[in-house]
């Protein structure tokens, strides 16, 4: 678990959305079983290419809910009231192309999500939020 902002999180003035792809203690590992993690991040950035950054993360403390995605809103989006939008137990390929589909659209208040992700959005706590949203 990292405490840590990280150095490359995005600016709030983002030119588009950023989706960040937990890949820390329990994410992204045999922990969560049956899932090819390397195939998954591969699979968003290859669909977002162009229209969205992906990145992969320190653990976001949300262990609970691996495999964790955010999907932060553009400059645009969030002067449009668009805020990050936390996943958890995003670990099949149909939820993986509901968030491609969602950023490339634009993401949170741009573009309204599919409805099936409602089923994976959570609120994490505040100081787990703030991790991640910290310049």
């Amino acid at each position: 678990m990292s405490r840590r902002p990280s150095k490359d999180v995005p600016a709030q003035g983002a030119a588009r959305p950023t989706v960040s792809v937990c890949r820390g203690c329990c994410c992204g590992t045999e922990k969560i079983p049956g899932v090819d993690h390397a195939a998954q991040l591969a699979r968003l950035r290859s669909g977002l290419e162009g229209t969205a950054t992906v990145r992969a993360v320190e653990c976001l403390d949300a262990c609970e809910q691996g495999n964790v995605i955010v999907v932060q809103p553009s400059a645009e989006g969030r002067r449009a009231g668009g805020r990050p939008v936390w996943l958890g137990l995003v670990n099949d390929e149909h939820a993986e192309q509901d968030v491609i589909t969602w950023a490339t659209a634009g993401g949170p208040g741009i573009a309204d999500a599919p409805d099936i992700l409602d089923l994976y959005v959570f609120q994490p706590s505040r100081r787990v939020r703030a991790g991640l949203e910290t310049p």
